[in-house]
C-alpha cells in the first residue's frame, strides 16, 4: 500500500520551483516535439505512426513527472 505522502508526491501539483526544473521543462518539452516533428513527416500515416507519436507525448509526460515531482534537480552534467 502508498504512503498519503506518496500519494501526494505522484498526484499533486509540483510548480517548477527552480529556474533549473523550469528549464528541464523546456529541453523535454523541445526533444519531444523535434521527435514527433520527425515522425509525423518521415512515418508513413497509419496505426503505427499513430502509436509512435502517442507514445512520443507519453515520454514527455513521465520527463516532465520526474523533473517536477520533489526530488533532486537534473545537474546536466549529461548532454547528448
Amino acid at each position: 500500500m502508498l504512503t498519503p505522502q506518496e500519494l501526494d508526491r505522484r498526484f499533486g501539483y509540483h510548480p517548477a520551483d527552480s529556474p533549473e526544473r523550469a528549464a528541464a521543462h523546456a529541453a523535454v518539452r523541445t526533444a519531444c516535439r523535434d521527435l514527433a516533428d520527425v515522425l509525423n513527416g518521415q512515418v508513413p500515416e497509419g496505426r503505427e505512426q499513430a502509436l509512435a507519436l502517442t507514445l512520443c507525448e507519453q515520454v514527455m509526460f513521465w520527463a516532465n513527472a520526474a523533473v517536477a515531482r520533489p526530488g533532486p534537480v537534473p545537474s546536466g552534467e549529461r548532454k547528448s
